[in-house]
């Protein structure tokens, strides 16, 4: 299993329309491809920087090349970016799990 995390800094204004992407239509497509969701989080000091991170079956390479020629993907796409792009830039970052540390000893929700 192999984890990444993503962060994409929106284009001016366009915060609120690349979330409703990934709500309508991203995490739906992402199984499909081998790429599972765990959690997206917004930058507390910065609201334009949309986080996430997702694990992957396989190769993670092969799953973003299918997933980008997925017919869903590039309607949804085609259709969110009529107005230009919702997104200023990305960084990906793969990560290796260390098995010795839980992940179960999280803290309580407030």
């Amino acid at each position: 299993m192999k984890f990444e995390l993503r962060t994409y800094v929106a284009a001016e204004g366009k915060m609120a329309a690349l979330q409703q992407r990934f709500i309508d239509h991203t995490i739906h497509i992402f199984p499909r491809h081998g790429m599972h969701s765990v959690g997206y989080w917004v930058r507390e000091d910065d609201p334009s920087v949309l986080v996430y991170l997702i694990w992957h079956e396989g190769d993670p390479k092969a799953n973003w090349n299918s997933f980008k020629d997925d017919p869903e993907w590039t309607s949804a796409r085609a259709a969110s970016e009529v107005d230009g792009s919702l997104t200023a830039s990305l960084e990906s970052v793969y990560l290796d799990p260390v098995e010795a540390l839980a992940i179960g000893d999280l803290p309580p929700k407030a």
